[in-house]
């Protein structure tokens, strides 16, 4: 019997013992006999030795070497390049700090088989994820606030059925060879976040469809930023430096991403309004810039 064939896509960096407990969680899926799977693994620049270990624990993972400023695009963007030449049936898109319950890509597959008897052969699937201490839902499906917020998304929880949603968190999402020959890769224009909500809009746009699947399909913890301090209090130009990097700038909870990388994304996906939509994130940063130099003015 021909087994289809499944890419599993990760990428790394010196997170050694999260990333063998999630590859353990990935092999030991339930219904194996059922879906040949291959592991793409990005070690993006690992000083930690997370490739030598996966290396002796998981032999038959083809492990990719980074430079260590892929971040999380770039790396699943590479990881996903390698395995597009082998024309998977499925790929699946698998942050290294998410652990799948046993039957969670039996159910991602089973959700999306339900929906090809819809009609729906353009589907990709979201799997939602809660907090390992919490249960509290962490990751997956989101819809855009309103039409008048465009560019702001709210996570939708997990129900007994599959829901529709806008676009996806990229920590456990399945993509079907169909949606993969007319999507393509993650974009090359994003560093580390905002390329997984750009994927989903996209394929949106494409005719594509996005959806969750029932319940939860395993754990991760949230990288919120309800710990971050308030960046307001550092100098503009450090401001300004530290929104170019991929993490951006965090202040209050949000994320500032770099003006360029924003900017895109703003473009693609805010309609006419988008000019508004770019800027509102940093109306309190250029608000601090000006109100800085008016007062150095005036001490003069």
């Amino acid at each position: 019997m021909n087994r289809d064939r499944l890419a599993g896509l990760l990428t790394c960096h010196n997170r050694c013992t999260k990333t063998l407990a999630s590859l353990s969680a990935l092999f030991a899926q339930e219904h194996q006999s059922e879906i040949a799977i291959d592991v793409y693994l990005v070690d993006d620049g690992s000083t930690d030795g997370t490739a030598e270990a996966v290396k002796q624990s998981y032999p038959q993972v083809k492990i990719i070497q980074g430079n260590g400023n892929l971040f999380w695009n770039g790396g699943m963007r590479q990881a996903f390049a390698e395995a597009l030449q082998y024309d998977y049936d499925y790929y699946l898109w698998l942050n290294d700090d998410t652990l799948l319950y046993p039957n969670a890509l039996s159910q991602l597959l089973a959700t999306y088989q339900s929906l090809i008897q819809q009609g729906e052969h353009r589907a990709i699937i979201s799997g939602s994820t809660c907090d390992p201490t919490t249960g509290a839902l962490t990751y997956g499906g989101v819809v855009r606030r309103s039409r008048w917020r465009p560019l702001k998304f709210d996570l939708v929880e997990p129900s007994e059925q599959v829901q529709q949603c806008d676009t996806v968190n990229g920590n456990c999402v399945l993509i079907p060879r169909e949606v993969a020959q007319v999507v393509g890769n993650l974009d090359s224009a994003f560093s580390h976040y905002i390329g997984d909500w750009d994927y989903g809009l996209r394929a949106r746009q494409q005719g594509c469809t996005v959806w969750i699947a029932p319940g939860y399909v395993g754990t991760c913890a949230s990288n919120d930023q309800s710990d971050r301090k308030d960046n307001f209090s550092v100098s503009p130009s450090e401001q300004l430096q530290q929104m170019a990097q991929p993490k951006g700038l965090s202040v209050q909870k949000e994320i500032l991403y770099s003006l360029g990388e924003w900017k895109v994304f703003a473009q693609r996906h805010g309609g006419l309004l988008w000019p508004i939509y770019w800027l509102i994130p940093y109306r309190r940063l250029l608000w601090s810039s000006l109100m800085g130099s008016f007062h150095q003015v005036s001490s003069r």
